[in-house]
């Protein structure tokens, strides 16, 4: 659901995505994603578009993906779209983030051919995304534990450790924060998300805070590693077939000049 602090910003947004190739889709990702941005935050914009056939089929390949910055107002919008073929690519590696990015709520452009590739991901959502999860999570950590003690990190921090265990015990990418908590019971990320909306996007922790959330998110990872044991998602991607006619068909119907 698009809140009304981003529909202020849809004209800026939509203009944005009109900047290069017509996208596939376009979602929000980031801090507005994960439901802990501040009044300063940046816009992180992610999609897939489809590079013609014709540049598909040269010796010089075309730029699979293409970024787009822009400030205005003192915010950033960042605009990162990889072509398609890349796209689905990524998907296929238990890569977390882009599924995040494909599932996002908070659609710029979509339409059928973005439902139907959220139909064939499904079977993208599998048991060894939790290495994509604890490998986030543990370098969160060591950004926390090396000096970066602020409000964001530490939030990043529940919000890796919670999709993981969410995902490999339900099979949902859920990457929002305040909607994550309703399975848990952690008043205290609650009021750090409070925080941090309420403050700065670099607002920083007192002196020690970081320290004292240490328990809790060893008890989160110790939770993701055992979701991982006891997972029921499949070991591999079952919709290898799916995603490859998707592909051609999306070339062959959006890629013609």
């Amino acid at each position: 659901m698009i809140n009304q602090d981003i529909s202020e910003k849809l004209p800026w947004l939509q203009r944005a995505i009109r900047q290069g190739p017509t996208p596939l889709f376009a979602t929000i990702s980031g801090a507005h994603l994960y439901g802990f941005e501040s009044a300063d935050s940046d816009y992180d914009l992610r999609g897939a578009f489809v590079a013609p056939l014709e540049h598909v089929l040269r010796l010089r390949k075309p730029d699979e993906t293409i970024s787009i910055l822009e400030r205005r107002d003192g915010l950033e919008l960042d605009w990162v779209m990889h072509d398609l073929s890349k796209f689905a690519l990524l998907m296929t590696r238990r890569n977390g983030y882009v599924l995040e990015q494909l599932f996002s709520p908070l659609v710029i452009h979509g339409g059928p051919w973005l439902e139907e590739l959220r139909v064939i991901a499904e079977g993208c959502v599998v048991r060894h995304l939790y290495h994509h999860y604890r490998g986030f999570a543990s370098n969160q950590r060591k950004l926390l534990d090396n000096g970066e003690e602020t409000l964001k990190r530490l939030l990043y921090c529940y919000r890796v450790l919670l999709t993981g265990i969410h995902v490999l015990r339900s099979g949902e990418i859920e990457s929002n924060l305040p909607a994550l908590l309703e399975a848990q019971h952690l008043p205290e990320v609650a009021r750090l998300i409070e925080r941090k909306k309420a403050g700065q996007e670099k607002g920083h922790l007192a002196d020690g805070e970081a320290a004292a959330h240490r328990a809790t998110l060893d008890s989160l990872q110790a939770q993701l590693d055992e979701a991982f044991e006891r997972s029921p998602l499949p070991k591999e991607v079952t919709s290898l077939d799916a995603l490859d006619d998707y592909i051609i068909r999306a070339r062959l119907e959006l890629g013609r000049g």
